[in-house]
């Protein structure tokens, strides 16, 4: 079968950019004849369209992308099938959506966000995202690369060391993370806690509220580390290694891509029992995953002109819709207090994670579903 796969491309460092270089591989590596191109309507692509002539055309994105990977190749007479992440909410295209014979979510939340939304759903079936193990895999404690690591961020022998990353690390949870470690820092005082963001306005803006918050829990700041940058998969892998525990109860997360590479590094995850991390995380097993305490619920959001509507369109809705999430700050400071004191217990949940990540979610394995999932419902197989 020849599948063009529209993403990213060439490869740069965004989540999108891997998730469809990932599956080129896996693809390939599974007898396919897979070929890269840019979302972008351009020259290179419709070259691809001709010159290649695929019998599917795989298009990372969201429904905003709609025009980019589905009405593109079906302009052309080809068939697209869109593998669709989540911005909170649908807001159009629902027609199209709806006429296509499959559409591939990489969640079960992400599918469920889409009927929520209007789109009739039996056409959507879930494919997760998958990861590189020969980037991802863990490493023992004592590895002299992690301890390097670790002495460079200043965590010391006796400390234990948490993570957060993300563009901003408010939307991954790390507000709540905050308020958790001022209720457990006099029980266990001797921990780092590392917030690793991308240089931009979110994690600015956010910052500021962390660090009023910080002030206001009493924490001491020495103990709360930022990372700043852009850093490459290899490096993100060391840092993932070089933590105890992940922490990510992000506040909507379609997926969760960080905490599964957190997983198959073998470390245990804090998270939330709601959206991506539903599907990746095993509560008690591979990690812990806090209950919502609140919804963050809007009754109207703007849409815009590269949404398919003219400028300063606002939505009104007939009922509220769930935008956010914040997890509930007492279970976190629970799961977070065990995992600190037990050391047999970190190491059983991180043994387990990584096994489990690469059972499930290696980028082959990922591949295998997308292509049982065409045959089955493009080509008739």
């Amino acid at each position: 079968m020849k599948i063009l796969v529209l993403y990213p491309y060439p490869l740069d460092a965004s989540g999108l950019s891997h998730q469809g270089h990932d599956l080129v591989r896996g693809l390939k590596e599974l007898g396919e004849e897979v070929m890269p191109c840019d979302r972008d309507n351009n020259l290179q692509k419709l070259y691809a369209y001709k010159t290649f002539n695929p019998d599917v055309v795989i298009g990372v994105g969201f429904w905003g992308e709609t025009p980019e990977v589905i009405l593109s190749p079906m302009n052309h007479g080809l068939k697209p099938v869109p593998w669709f992440n989540a911005d909170g909410w649908v807001a159009n295209y629902h027609s199209i959506l709806n006429n296509l014979p499959l559409i591939v979510a990489n969640s079960n939340w992400v599918r469920e966000t889409y009927i929520r939304d209007g789109v009739k759903g039996d056409n959507i079936h879930v494919c997760p995202i998958g990861y590189n193990p020969e980037i991802f895999y863990p490493v023992n404690d004592e590895n002299e690369n992690r301890m390097k690591l670790r002495h460079m961020l200043g965590i010391g022998d006796d400390e234990m060391m948490i993570l957060t990353a993300g563009g901003d690390v408010t939307s991954k949870g790390a507000q709540e993370m905050l308020k958790a470690l001022a209720k457990i820092k006099d029980r266990f005082p001797k921990w780092k806690y590392v917030l690793k963001v991308t240089d931009g306005f979110s994690a600015e803006d956010h910052g500021r509220e962390e660090d009023k918050l910080i002030d206001e829990l009493g924490l001491e700041k020495h103990r709360i580390i930022y990372l700043q940058g852009d850093y490459s998969s290899e490096f993100m892998a060391d840092l993932l290694r070089a933590c105890d525990i992940y922490a990510g109860p992000s506040r909507i997360e379609g997926f969760g891509m960080i905490q599964l590479e957190a997983m198959a590094c073998g470390k245990p995850v804090i998270s939330i029992n709601v959206g991506g991390p539903k599907d990746t995380i095993v509560h008690e097993k591979t990690g812990f995953l806090a209950e919502p305490e609140k919804e963050i619920k809007l009754d109207s959001e703007w849409a815009y002109d590269w949404m398919g509507f003219e400028e300063n369109h606002k939505i009104f809705f007939d009922r509220p819709k769930t935008f956010a999430y914040r997890a509930n700050v007492d279970q976190l400071a629970e799961y977070t207090l065990k995992l600190l004191t037990d050391k047999e217990l970190r190491k059983q949940m991180g043994e387990n994670a990584a096994e489990h990540a690469l059972k499930n979610f290696n980028y082959k394995v990922t591949a295998q579903r997308m292509l049982d999932l065409i045959k089955k419902h493009i080509i008739g197989i």
